[in-house]
């Protein structure tokens, strides 16, 4: 039987260039820290002025990447589509000023159900059972049909 390895795998077939990490991230601040630590010479210690400095600076850089991990998922939930952001609406009865299409002045209040969401450059549609599309910020008031119906009864 005989083994035959990739030849990839042979030193002389891999590289040689290295490239550098440009992130300084909490766990090579730990080993940066241990190896001074361990490397220090027994008769003259480390300052621990300089020790308690050096955790400082670790605890600031822990929190500094926490911070910045939690602003990372505040913007990715801000770019959430608004069709998911008003998709609750659906089945809801909304309120809203409607206008006169040839005047443009304001006619009547109007309730009716969300049937469905859309989107037009970036705002959230809603398109209604009365055949109306209202853009969800113009709605004035939005409620459960089916609680205004038990309370009627």
């Amino acid at each position: 039987m005989s083994v035959h390895l990739d030849p990839s795998l042979y030193l002389k077939n891999q590289s040689s260039e290295r490239t550098p990490s440009t992130n300084l991230g909490k766990d090579e601040f730990l080993k940066i820290l241990m190896t001074q630590l361990q490397n220090q010479d027994p008769s003259n210690p480390m300052d621990d002025k300089q020790f308690i400095s050096q955790m400082a600076q670790f605890s600031s850089l822990e929190q500094t990447m926490n911070m910045a991990k939690s602003i990372d998922r505040l913007v990715e939930s801000q770019l959430m589509s608004p069709v998911i952001q008003y998709s609750h609406m659906i089945g809801k009865e909304v309120t809203y000023q409607s206008f006169d299409k040839e005047t443009g002045e304001k006619s009547d209040i109007v309730s009716s159900k969300v049937i469905s969401v859309s989107q037009s450059e970036g705002w959230a549609v809603l398109e209604l059972e009365n055949g109306e599309k209202i853009f969800a910020d113009a709605a004035m008031e939005v409620s459960d049909p089916t609680t205004e119906d038990k309370e009627e009864d």
